[in-house]
């Protein structure tokens, strides 16, 4: 028994090392990123590599905060995240509230397109020819309406709606309440959970548009940050992120793109506090059907 005990023992504490070491390799590229984008100027110049450095500065950021393209992109991005979140939450639960109604006529074969839709896709060149026959192609509106429901959210969405009873609708409609007061009073209030998560999902899909802006967006003044960011990251020297004629010390290349990198990751980071009480919860509640 004392010999069982002890293995047990040694094998935690071989996962432990291991777990440990494991995430100190995950760990690492994203503090080097963070602290060459804080190292002074003059001292990553002569070192190159910095792990611990002794100076810090903050003028890699302040530069590209003071540059027009960059907080344009991070405008783009902005507008991406929170318009966009906000019109495909509505769009989805909306859809899913009304197909989870058992007196919905049409609701099977709703339901039938939709799960075509996850498993067929039209591809890259379809979409392309309808986003330009609409008109969308240079707005932002070309990443947001192609994709303002998606299949797999809806049919979650809908299975969360069948589990909320059917009495709370019922004593809400003898109140008085129409079907449009019991969906905004009574039932989303019960769904924060479940929109939470999906904000979530919706938001880092949004925040991180690459592809897509790629495809749609010709001109660089509607560039998202990501799109900004690969085009730093590829480029050899510094790209032309101050307005011509204008005369600004330029940081190293590369503490730019690690500041640039720091800043596209942070608002997301920055939101995830605030919905992880729910993203678990919200994860499973609509993932089983019972």
């Amino acid at each position: 028994m004392h010999r069982l005990l002890e293995l047990e023992r040694i094998g935690q504490a071989v996962n432990v090392l291991f777990l440990t070491l494991l995430a100190a390799v995950m760990f690492f590229p994203l503090y080097y990123v963070l602290v060459v984008s804080l190292t002074d100027p003059g001292e990553y110049l002569q070192k190159k590599i910095v792990l611990f450095p002794q100076q810090w500065s903050f003028e890699a950021y302040t530069y590209l905060l003071s540059t027009e393209a960059f907080l344009r992109s991070l405008g783009n991005s902005s507008f991406l995240a929170t318009v966009g979140t906000v019109c495909s939450l509505a769009v989805s639960a909306s859809l899913a509230y009304a197909l989870s109604w058992k007196k919905f006529v049409f609701r099977r074969g709703i339901m039938l397109l939709i799960l075509l839709t996850v498993l067929f896709s039209p591809g890259i060149i379809p979409n392309y020819l309808l986003v330009r026959e609409l008109g969308l192609i240079n707005t932002h509106w070309a990443l947001i309406l192609p994709s303002l429901a998606n299949g797999w959210t809806v049919i979650l969405l809908k299975n969360f709606f069948d589990q909320v009873p059917a009495e709370i609708s019922e004593a809400a409609a003898m109140d008085g309440c129409n079907a449009f007061r019991t969906w905004y009073t009574v039932v989303l209030p019960l769904s924060l959970p479940a929109l939470a998560t999906f904000g979530l999902f919706f938001a880092v899909g949004y925040w991180n548009q690459f592809f897509a802006a790629l495809l749609y967006l010709n001109n660089p003044a509607e560039w998202p940050i990501q799109v900004l960011l690969q085009n730093m990251l590829l480029s050899a020297s510094n790209i032309d992120l101050v307005a011509p004629g204008q005369q600004v010390e330029t940081p190293p290349t590369e503490m730019l793109k690690m500041a640039s990198i720091i800043v596209a990751i942070v608002p997301i980071l920055a939101v995830y506090p605030f919905v992880q009480k729910h993203f678990a919860k919200g994860a499973l509640m609509g993932s089983v059907k019972g």
